[in-house]
């Protein structure tokens, strides 16, 4: 196994471009795709194991809130050609890009999706929002001393509740009594989910912060992180210059901080995630190949979503689920570098930059990221890959 993935196409009347309103979510259970596995037309590599992706990582490097301006922080430049690598500044990105070449940005919007309440019994409960599956529900982890039952009722800071409908794979599915649709609760009781390394409550920054300033789809519930770099500056200087601007639109869920728990990675299940490649988009890519320029990922979810929409090495229009699980072998047909910010050890996401990278060149990067007190996750700094150079 070289990376997996589920497929679900829906209608065509949800893709993007057909849409006569933003889809957000997939309202209903999508089925699984019956189209194959995409496999790497390299040789096997050896079974791989969770522990070939740790590294040290001293807490303080753990960016804990925003620098002051978005656009200021460090960037790590990779040229995997030349196993070369640059101490730059994110400020120093349109030099590495050329006119013609596209960028490509996840516009997912994070919603206040963390709630606090109270059960009958009286003991507190903290919830946070996986994934918003109609207007009055969702499914959800809960923080609480002791699971409720289905039926069991969580009372809200205003005064209405939230019902225990069951279990789903680990998650609660609850139905909010409120008059006014989920997504508008979460304004008005929900508080920014920041992540759990993130030592502390979101405040009224995080509101803007926590979200890219090209956000416009509602639906995450952690954002991508990777676009949090970009200002409006730095876009208005990447025009200028002629880089192209493209978008898809993939939910972030809270299950990408779930840890990988099977020691062998072919053992790992993915959770799932929603997002709709439109045919816009891949009309700019061909366009953007045929031309000679390159297409450039913001983000490992926009990777992950541009793989998924992939079949036989050709993009599609697509809206759905999937669960690609992206490490070492895997063949990539729909990108020509990433930005992306630097990941936790033994996590999926930096097995999915090693693999576009190389194992060992990404985990001295990392060693070297280190040595310079580079930050690190979501408030963190940026690394730009380049697996042809510059």
């Amino acid at each position: 196994m070289r990376g997996g993935v589920f497929y679900a196409r829906a209608p065509a009347c949800l893709l993007r471009d057909n849409a006569p309103f933003p889809v957000p979510r997939s309202p209903f259970p999508v089925p699984r795709s019956p189209f194959p596995v995409p496999r790497s037309p390299f040789p096997a590599t050896p079974s791989l194991k969770k522990s070939d992706f740790n590294f040290e990582l001293p807490p303080e490097l753990i960016a804990q809130a925003p620098l002051p301006e978005r656009s200021a922080s460090r960037m790590l430049l990779l040229d995997v050609a030349a196993q070369s690598r640059q101490d730059r500044m994110f400020r120093d990105l349109p030099d590495f890009l050329r006119r013609g070449d596209l960028l490509v940005f996840n516009d997912t919007r994070v919603l206040p999706a963390r709630l606090y309440g109270r059960k009958d019994t009286g003991g507190a409960v903290e919830i946070l929002i996986e994934r918003v599956t109609g207007a009055h529900e969702a499914t959800v982890q809960l923080g609480v001393s002791k699971k409720p039952k289905e039926g069991g009722r969580i009372e809200l800071a205003d005064g209405s509740h939230a019902v225990v409908l069951g279990r789903d794979e680990g998650f609660f599915r609850l139905r909010f009594e409120a008059p006014e649709p989920l997504e508008k609760l979460l304004l008005k009781l929900g508080e920014m989910p920041l992540p759990p390394y993130i030592e502390r409550h979101a405040d009224a920054s995080d509101m803007e912060r926590y979200q890219t300033v090209f956000a416009r789809e509602p639906g995450a519930v952690a954002a991508p992180t990777a676009g949090l770099h970009f200002d409006e500056a730095m876009l208005a200087t990447l025009r200028e210059r002629g880089v192209e601007f493209g978008y898809i639109t993939l939910h972030v869920g809270a299950g990408t901080f779930q840890p990988v728990r099977a020691d062998d990675l072919k053992n790992h299940q993915m959770h799932r995630e929603w997002l709709n490649v439109g045919a816009h988009l891949i009309g700019q890519i061909r366009r953007t190949r045929a031309n000679g320029g390159r297409v450039i990922a913001v983000g490992t979810t926009v990777v992950r979503a541009l793989e998924s929409a992939s079949k036989d090495g050709e993009l599609h229009p697509f809206a759905g689920e999937t669960q690609i699980f992206i490490f070492p072998g895997y063949h990539f047909s729909s990108i020509d570098g990433l930005l992306t910010n630097f990941h936790l050890p033994q996590s999926t996401l930096l097995m999915l930059v090693s693999a576009l990278a190389g194992r060992e060149f990404m985990l001295d990067a990392y060693r070297h990221a280190v040595e310079q007190g580079y930050r690190f996750f979501s408030y963190g700094d940026a690394m730009l890959i380049l697996p042809q150079g510059g």
